[in-house]
């Protein structure tokens, strides 16, 4: 008798993880048809309608009275929409809106990099604006500085982060790993599980990439400078670099979690400092001040409140406007400065 009971319990346990596996993976293929489907309009909403109804039917069957043969259908059904996922590739040849229709590549020659289609906007809104796209020469031996930027638009948990190399000339290479949209897309941190975007690295001015969030976008912006020796520096910009020319070469998508502005960035500084530990605030970027105030910030002496407060840059960016030495500007309060930056 308690072996009946036992057995009707584990064949109820089989069926509830087997119906969870159906609804799951039912909302998945859904969600995958309602992102990367080529068409739009009552055809979509019928193949989304005929989806569900099957899906449906599958798990009532599940829930009620299993069928093997319906299980097999249901997995014949999965195995086409897989198939059809992984021949989704992504591509470098699109319509794509004009701030991101150029990633940044560069060339080495010794202690000189060359960048090309470094971006240098005039933004007067985001949708006025004069684009400016250059080349640059800069010289490794003159690297002083890399800041974390943190950019926070909506609510405290997520930050859009760029990182930023300053020269001994003033000049500020920014880089920042962003959706690619196209024409008319807009942005969806769903549709970035569903590879509706691929990926890009733009390498800016400062006045442009920073100042288009501190003075256009109104966003709330932090400066973090990073404690690392001049070896490193140079390391990391070149890792930059060879991030940009492999995404021309060989495109990838962007992913909410893990390939977006975070994760991208802690790859390559893990990279040169695998005993970077693992952390919740990679993924909550927002959070990521409480990470560099552990590293060290709290050397310091400053609460990370105060950690904080010292790094907002936004007044600072609108103060300075459009000026020629916005870098500059920004980079008047040099309490957050760590205690001994890497010399060449």
């Amino acid at each position: 008798m308690r072996v009946g009971w036992l057995g009707a319990i584990a064949r109820w346990l089989v069926r509830l993880v087997a119906a969870i596996a159906i609804l799951l993976s039912a909302a998945w293929v859904a969600l995958a048809l309602w992102f990367q489907l080529p068409i739009g309009g009552p055809v979509l909403f019928i193949l989304l309608g005929a989806w569900l109804a099957f899906s449906t039917t599958v798990l009532a069957f599940e829930l009620a009275a299993p069928s093997r043969r319906i299980r097999l259908a249901y997995g014949i059904a999965l195995g086409f929409a897989g198939l059809w996922w992984f021949s989704i590739q992504p591509s470098n040849d699109r319509t794509w809106e004009t701030d991101v229709e150029h990633g940044v590549t560069g060339v080495r020659n010794g202690d000189i990099v060359t960048l090309e289609d470094v971006r240098d906007f005039d933004w007067r809104s985001e949708a006025d604006f004069t684009p400016r796209w250059e080349t640059r020469r800069v010289d490794l031996r003159s690297l002083r500085s890399v800041d974390l930027f943190l950019s926070y638009w909506s609510g405290p948990a997520i930050a859009h982060t760029l990182v930023s190399f300053g020269f001994a000339d003033g000049q500020h290479v920014v880089f920042s790993a962003e959706i690619r949209p196209e024409k008319g897309e807009a942005f969806s941190e769903i549709g970035g599980f569903f590879k509706q975007f691929e990926l890009v690295l733009i390498g800016a001015d400062e006045r442009d990439i920073i100042r288009l969030r501190t003075n256009v976008r109104g966003e709330d912006v932090y400066r973090y400078p990073l404690e690392m020796p001049q070896a490193g520096m140079r390391a990391l910009f070149l890792d930059f670099v060879a991030l940009g020319n492999d995404l021309d070469r060989q495109p990838r998508f962007y992913h909410t979690l893990t390939a977006n502005c975070t994760t991208v960035v802690f790859r390559l500084i893990r990279a040169l400092d695998p005993g970077l530990p693992l952390d919740y605030r990679i993924l909550l970027s927002g959070y990521l001040p409480g990470y560099i105030y552990d590293r060290q910030g709290y050397r310091m002496g400053l609460s990370l409140e105060e950690f904080r407060r010292r790094a907002a840059v936004s007044a600072l960016g609108k103060a300075a406007g459009g000026a020629p030495d916005y870098s500059e500007r920004i980079r008047t309060q040099p309490a957050t400065q760590p205690t001994a930056q890497g010399q060449p």
